[in-house]
């Protein structure tokens, strides 16, 4: 088995991972682009981690602008074997508070504006999104802030919005009748794109607002949003330590395949590739090539 080095993607308010130790910052070039920022790799007890906050030092980035495949890739490049992701999120349901973490299990992609795949035409491959997130690494993650007695539920559904405005009451009211729990503006290509790069992944979702269907709360606001963060920011730190500190050294097989994802994925004939993506794929696909 791989050696298991955790990726920790940070959202709002989340710009740098504390408690990591052995820091060296790097910056790394890929195919796609520049990520989001320099990579920051370190370890936590025994445990190698790579951080990389998703908006770029001093929140420069909007959901709609971020280059997520540079982010994947860059992060594949680095050896990551499991993504963990920070993000903010409303909330649908009353038992949802703000300052809850909530472990999502599914999505719902209500983007449109964003490269949400490596594969294209030159070499096309469906990986399978049914169970986006890696249920093993989720565990993990809901043990530690257990043990950390930190609020968290597992299990939910996260309908990710273009943004990068807030919903209008229209929307925010038909997401909650469909039985949507969260809602945010990250995790999607971000899954999809970690589904396709053969790395786990999991999602925790820190509650912040009602979104606007509320009656008896404000409609959000950036300030609100941050306030919320801010409170929260101890916890995020305290689970995400926790986490990394009991992690296990190899790369645990994952349940429902996402670190072999790409197994029966490609259609494209060998002899029929396209060389120039082909190199762009040269991380992505690695495995395979290997293999």
């Amino acid at each position: 088995m791989a050696k298991a080095i955790i990726g920790i993607i940070g959202g709002s308010g989340v710009y740098h991972l504390p408690g990591l130790e052995d820091i060296r910052e790097e910056r790394v070039t890929t195919p796609w682009g520049e990520p989001s920022d320099a990579l920051h790799f370190g370890r936590i007890g025994a445990t190698e981690a790579v951080f990389l906050p998703r908006h770029g030092r001093g929140h420069v980035l909007s959901p709609s602008g971020i280059n997520y495949r540079a982010n994947i890739d860059a992060l594949k490049r680095a050896g990551v074997t499991d993504i963990v992701s920070v993000s903010a999120c409303g909330s649908f349901k009353e038992e949802l508070y703000p300052g809850l973490f909530v472990l999502i299990d599914q999505f719902v992609d209500r983007t449109f504006a964003r490269q949400s795949s490596f594969f294209g035409n030159g070499c096309v491959a469906h990986v399978s999104m049914a169970h986006p997130i890696a249920p093993a690494l989720q565990a993990r993650i809901a043990l530690a802030a257990q043990a950390e007695a930190i609020p968290c539920l597992t299990g939910g559904t996260y309908v990710c919005m273009e943004g990068p405005q807030f919903s209008s009451l229209a929307e925010s009211r038909s997401y909650k009748a469909a039985g949507y729990d969260v809602i945010g503006m990250t995790a999607m290509p971000e899954a999809k794109l970690a589904r396709e790069a053969e790395i786990s992944y999991a999602t925790v979702a820190m509650v912040t607002d009602y979104d606007c269907w509320h009656p008896d709360h404000d409609d959000v606001d950036v300030a609100s949003v941050i306030k919320i963060v801010n409170a929260n920011s101890g916890n995020a730190a305290r689970l995400l330590a926790r986490m990394l500190h009991d992690f296990p050294a190899e790369h645990e097989a994952c349940p429902v395949g996402s670190d072999r994802a790409l197994d029966n994925a490609i259609l494209t004939a060998p002899s029929a590739r396209d060389p120039v993506l082909m190199k762009k794929l040269e991380a992505i696909m690695r495995r395979i090539h290997q293999s």
